[in-house]
C-alpha cells in the first residue's frame, strides 16, 4: 500500500527488453539506499518489485500486462518518474490509501495555468468516473489528489505550486498520458451496488 505522497522525482536510466516485458532501471540514491531486493515501490503510481540494486540504481521488471495498462511502456531513458516506497505499519497516512494497481490510462485534455497554480482536466474511460466524486480522491501518476469536478468522461484537479514542482505533473502537456487509480473504497461501493441491481 501507498499514500500517493511522492517521495522523489527520479530518473529513468535504462529500459531494456526482458522476455515479454522490460527491465526498467531507475536512479534515486536516497530511495535505493533504503531499499532491499523484493521491496515494493510505486513508479508513476504502478507498484513494481525491486529485483536488483546497484549503488543509486534500482531495477524492476514490468510484464506485458503492466506495459499495456500503464504509461510505463512509453518511458524513455532520461524521463522523470514519481517514486514512493510502500507503507510500513505505523507510517503516517497523509494522502489516501493507494494500492499501486493502475485502473486505466487517462489523457491530459486541458491545462489552465494561473501564475504558478494549475487546473488540469483529464479525459478518462467512462466506467472509471462512476468511481469518482467531487472532493473524493484520485491518484494521477501516483500523486494523491482531490477531485474538483467530475463529468461522464472527464475530471479536473487543482494543483498547487509545490505539487507541480516536485512531481511529473508540472511537466504535463495536453495529450500526455497518465496512470490513474480511483479510490479503493469507491471500487467496493460500486461493486456492492452492482450486485444489488
Amino acid at each position: 500500500m501507498f499514500t500517493g505522497l511522492v517521495q522523489s522525482l527520479a530518473t529513468v536510466r535504462a529500459i531494456e527488453p526482458d522476455g515479454p516485458g522490460v527491465r526498467l532501471t531507475i536512479r534515486d540514491e536516497a530511495i535505493a539506499a533504503a531499499a532491499k531486493i523484493g521491496d515494493s515501490i510505486a513508479i508513476n503510481g504502478c507498484c513494481l518489485t525491486v529485483v536488483e540494486l546497484n549503488g543509486g540504481d534500482m531495477a524492476f521488471e514490468a510484464g506485458a500486462e503492466t506495459l499495456s495498462r500503464t504509461n510505463l511502456g512509453k518511458l524513455q531513458p532520461g524521463a522523470a518518474v514519481n517514486l514512493e516506497s510502500s507503507l510500513r505499519v505505523g507510517d503516517e497516512l497523509g494522502g489516501h490509501l493507494v494500492a499501486g494497481h493502475v485502473d486505466a490510462v487517462g489523457k491530459l485534455a486541458r491545462r489552465e495555468d494561473d501564475s504558478q497554480w494549475s487546473t488540469m482536466w483529464f479525459s478518462v474511460p467512462g466506467e472509471l468516473t462512476r468511481q469518482m466524486a467531487s472532493k473524493g480522491s484520485v491518484a494521477i501518476d501516483g500523486v494523491s489528489l482531490t477531485l474538483v469536478d467530475v463529468t461522464r468522461d472527464a475530471f479536473s484537479v487543482a494543483l498547487i505550486p509545490h505539487t507541480l514542482s516536485v512531481t511529473t505533473l508540472g511537466r504535463l502537456k495536453p495529450g500526455d498520458e497518465v496512470n490513474l487509480e480511483t479510490d479503493l473504497l469507491a471500487k467496493y461501493v460500486e461493486r456492492q451496488l452492482a450486485w444489488k441491481s
